[in-house]
């Protein structure tokens, strides 16, 4: 499996289209052949940085997906909405285990 991760600053006055765009590129990337997971997250600490995160089945996939024209498209539009650089990283992964939280609710407190 490859996983995608990455960052990017978009102008303030350019973050709803930015979002349009994520969204754009999430509903036709996740239809792709070897896409296991696609989407695009609003940063905390700055809600104009869009954080990415993709995972491929290989890196094959991956890049059949930068050959696509919805990545094309979203490539020609990225640097108009730009405050700073896009980083990414990309990461091959071996083995994948899946670990399961438990979170206990507090009782309510009745009174």
């Amino acid at each position: 499996m490859i996983i995608v991760q990455g960052s990017i600053p978009v102008r303030p006055e350019c973050r709803d289209q930015a979002i349009s765009m994520a969204k754009n590129m999430v509903e036709a990337s996740r239809l792709e052949i070897g896409c296991v997971s696609y989407d695009f997250y609003v940063g905390l600490a700055d809600p104009n940085t869009l954080m990415l995160f993709q995972e491929w089945e290989s890196l094959d996939a991956l890049q059949a997906h930068f050959e696509t024209q919805h990545m094309d498209v979203f490539l020609q539009q990225l640097p108009d909405i730009l405050s700073g650089e896009v980083v990414t990283k990309r990461y091959a992964v071996q083995s994948i285990a899946e670990e399961a939280v438990l979170v206990e609710a507090e009782e309510p407190v009745i009174h």
